[in-house]
């Protein structure tokens, strides 16, 4: 069979070519009438929704379902799923960028079908739309926006997070028609629809509506370019309007002399509109320049993309687009450019002829350019023919050349396999060049998935070196949704076809199993994988409490296992979350840690009714607030029967109570707590006795010594207070009552002493006692930092008669205190020349205390 050239289908639109290609033939059976049918394509040669048109009458057909379903198709006509509908009136079909069906009823509700196998999301927009009720809806890449009854306009902007907002309120009046341009081409980054209310246009944003003032309506239909640029408008009258965005310029004009209203007003690409009716399609360019295309079996629906339109039939499923420019370069009639002559280079060579180097030699200069644009042209066409003749050219172009990147031919003959093979029927993607570009490889695959064509997206992957465990993943999450076999083959089939592949994630696929219902199947295949971070969510959401516990707990995540107690506590009764972790040494010494630093924050707050029990741990409040959880830790001590842990905690509130009474309370709840084994725990009982009296002693001196405070104060730091205000009784009880050693007792009192400048009591106290228990150095010392000089040096001769002191220390103690001669005096004492004539030096020899010092070291020294 003879192939057409690629000339045979352009059409002469203005200066500019424009070319139908036949897509598919066949499309749907012939009984199918799609006059009767609401037709939605998804953008980027997608899947192709029918719903039957509710305001139409059906004659009834044997064996045609009776009950409304929206069935999706491919481009070829092949029937991916027919969902079933039963939720009243729809009054908005259309697609998202990425594949997503999305149906809106008269009540508002949006139902989102996502994978094309009848799964889908829903939502409503709100704002009264189920009481004033949705008229129609328009679509663009994730977003829609709705028009009510009582002209509102409710915009939703994302279908994955859906927020619905009011917009601007148009003004009151008929709209006859309304169409929106899409965030990414406004200036305000907000969607803005372009309504058509008597004779002018209202443009609607999110905080505002403005009057356009164009006087040449009222408009039937309005569309907006793909690139947002050119607004179309066709009027009642059968006129078509071209103008700019900014409702600036007119930029054309087409009557159609047409009484009857088109069915569709589209843009083919930017440069040109398509009307059409029921079987004509009328190309309009620049200038008023048409082209027309008719068709003979049954109504067409026009399926815009942003490159081209598709023309759908019974019969043929067409793309009308302008032929692109490299296209136009090659065969064009009448051209001579450098691609031109190589590839008719190439057919001469087939032919064996000498003229094929005769072309060669006259574009040789330009041979480069010329294989660049055979390579690109050969991307730019659907006949496989006409494909591998330009890549055959650019092949014998590059053969010539002596250096040639060959990485854009390597590219584009990869990206053809791609394409051809998604373009066969079977599989029914029919993406041009550019939306195969927009679309990306990876989009490409996850289109395959929601068909689920595995084997095709395997070898596409494969081929293109991308990475394939999100296919395997997708294959299985599909086999436990629809295999009927057991859950033990299901689970050994995915596990021996998956075993082995890179970054397989078996939670993703036990998570489809899970919402599946097949509880028993999704724990079996979590045991697959490997990382814990990704079980232990699923297994909570499972009910699989100490299963996710103790995979926490293996993975060694603190992190993991803090995320897991804390979900359990909130969810389970406190002594069930007590039992669970108390098997588990590991999530025990985790929840203590975090109630010690703080459980509000790791665990979250304890039920305060819960600690309301009437049980030892719980019967005194904190009375203030503290770091840590002291209430967790109670509980969780109680139920491990850890009775000195427990006391520890009531000892920690009492250091920390402002008031010696609740304090002591606090104790005696810690003593109690031991109380049980007396033995074992004399000691901890003892100290808790005695800090008991120590804070009832220091209440009663808080009472009788207002407005001083001992609160807090340890039994050394209320004696020295006591003897510091003079209350020397009151400190000998406290010494007496704890005991306290002579020793402490003697330096508590002097520092004390020192602190209040007491000299008189220190002078006193060295009078009545011959010796001291810490000795006279330090009252020495003491006194003289505290700047007694005259005091101090009465310690000296005590310091002396009770001994331990060095030979010679005398000289420097006298001094230290002022007293040079008797420093002297204690040097020739003690014969240390060098100390007598440094005083000497220090006097200065002329002075009188200089003279006396020279008198007292003559007998003994000579004279240097």
């Amino acid at each position: 069979m003879e192939v057409p050239h690629p000339t045979a289908g352009w059409e002469q639109v203005g200066e500019k070519f424009y070319r139908k290609t036949q897509l598919y033939t066949q499309v749907f059976d012939a009984d199918l009438d799609l006059d009767n049918y609401i037709v939605a394509g998804a953008p980027y040669g997608g899947a192709v929704a029918l719903y039957r048109d509710e305001e139409k009458l059906v004659q009834y057909a044997a064996g045609r379902p009776s009950k409304p379903s929206i069935d999706i198709y491919s481009c070829a006509g092949k029937l991916i799923r027919r969902v079933p509908w039963d939720k009243g009136s729809i009054k908005g079909l259309g697609w998202s960028e990425d594949e997503k069906l999305l149906v809106v009823t008269g009540d508002g509700t949006v139902r989102c079908y996502y994978d094309l196998q009848g799964d889908f999301t829903q939502f409503s927009l709100g704002h009264d739309a189920d009481e004033v009720g949705v008229r129609s809806c328009q679509f663009y890449g994730h977003g829609l926006v709705a028009l009510l009854n009582n002209n509102s306009l409710v915009s939703v902007s994302a279908y994955d997070e859906p927020r619905p907002k009011l917009l601007a309120q148009p003004p009151e009046g008929q709209i006859n028609s309304w169409s929106l341009v899409p965030p990414a081409y406004t200036l305000s980054r907000s969607v803005e629809v372009l309504l058509s209310i008597g004779q002018t246009i209202y443009v609607s944003d999110a905080s505002e509506c403005e009057d356009r003032y164009i006087d040449i309506g009222p408009f039937s239909h309005i569309a907006i370019s793909p690139n947002g640029k050119f607004v179309a408008l066709y009027t009642k009258t059968g006129k078509a309007h071209v103008i700019s965005s900014d409702f600036q310029t007119r930029l054309s004009e087409y009557v159609s002399k047409s009484k009857i209203p088109p069915q569709y007003f589209e843009w083919c690409g930017n440069d040109a509109v398509v009307i059409a009716w029921e079987d004509e399609v009328r190309l309009v360019g620049p200038g008023g320049s048409l082209a027309r295309f008719y068709y003979d079996n049954g109504r067409i629906h026009i399926l815009p993309d942003f490159d081209g339109v598709r023309v759908l039939a019974n019969d043929t499923c067409d793309f009308l687009q302008k032929v692109p420019e490299v296209i136009d370069e090659v065969f064009r009639l009448g051209t001579d450019s450098p691609a031109s002559i190589l590839l008719d280079a190439v057919e001469q060579l087939e032919m064996q002829s000498p003229k094929a180097d005769d072309n060669i030699q006259l574009i040789r200069s330009n041979l480069v350019e010329a294989v660049d644009t055979c390579v690109n042209a050969a991307g730019q066409e659907f006949s496989i023919h006409w494909q591998k003749q330009l890549l055959k050219a650019a092949s014998f172009g590059k053969s010539v050349l002596d250096i040639y990147n060959s990485d854009d031919f390597v590219d584009m003959c990869e990206t053809l396999r791609v394409l051809n093979a998604v373009r066969f029927f079977e599989i029914g993607l029919p993406l041009s060049y550019e939306q195969y570009q927009r679309l990306s490889p990876s989009g490409l695959i996850a289109r395959l998935l929601n068909r689920r064509e595995y084997l095709l997206a395997l070898k596409i992957a494969g081929y293109l070196r991308l990475p394939t465990d999100k296919i395997y993943v997708h294959w299985a999450s599909a086999k436990v949704r629809v295999g009927a076999e057991d859950d033990d083959t299901i689970c050994r089939k995915i596990v021996d076809k998956l075993s082995g592949k890179p970054g397989i994630s078996f939670e993703a696929i036990a998570r489809a199993a899970y919402d599946e219902g097949r509880g028993r199947l999704a724990t079996e295949l979590l045991n697959h994988e490997p990382r814990a971070g990704r079980q232990v969510p699923l297994l909570l959401s499972m009910e699989e409490d100490e299963v996710a516990l103790d995979k926490a707990i293996e993975s060694g995540d603190t992190d993991l296992v803090y995320f897991v107690l804390h979900q359990l506590k909130r969810k389970l009764p406190l002594a069930t979350f007590f039992r669970v972790i108390s098997s588990r040494p590991t999530a025990t010494a985790l929840v203590e840690a975090s109630a010690r630093l703080g459980g509000g924050v790791v665990l979250g707050n304890v039920d305060e009714e819960h600690h309301a029990s009437s049980h030892t741990y719980n019967q005194s409040g904190s009375g203030s607030t503290t770091c840590e959880d002291t209430a967790l830790l109670k509980d969780l001590y109680y139920q491990d029967d850890r009775r000195v842990d427990g006391s520890d905690v009531f000892v920690r509130e009492a250091l920390r109570q402002p008031e010696a009474r609740t304090a002591a309370d606090k104790l005696a709840l810690a003593a109690k707590l031991l109380s049980d084994n007396a033995k074992e725990n004399a000691f901890e009982l003892s100290a808790l006795k005695e800090a008991t009296t120590l804070l009832r002693m220091q209440e009663a001196f808080d009472r009788d010594l207002h407005p001083e405070t001992f609160t807090g104060l340890s039994v050394n730091q209320t004696v020295f207070k006591l003897i510091r205000l003079g209350y020397h009784g009151r400190a000998k009880k406290v010494q007496s009552e704890f005991k306290v050693t002579e020793k402490v007792a003697w330096w508590i009192r002097l520092q004390a002493l020192v602190s209040k400048r007491d000299w008189s009591e220190l002078e006193d106290l060295a009078s009545k006692n011959r010796k001291s228990p810490i000795g006279w150095e330090p009252f020495f010392t003491q006194v003289l930092q505290a700047g007694n000089q005259r005091l101090a040096a009465t310690f000296i001769p005590k310091c002396v008669s009770q001994g331990g002191l060095e030979p010679g220390a005398t000289i420097g103690m006298y001094e230290k205190c002022g007293m040079r001669v008797k420093a002297a005096e204690e040097a020739v004492k003690y014969k240390d020349a060098e100390a007598w004539a440094r005083l000497l030096e220090e006097a200065g020899r002329g002075s009188q205390e200089g003279r006396e010092i020279e008198r007292l070291g003559q007998s003994v020294f000579r004279r240097g």
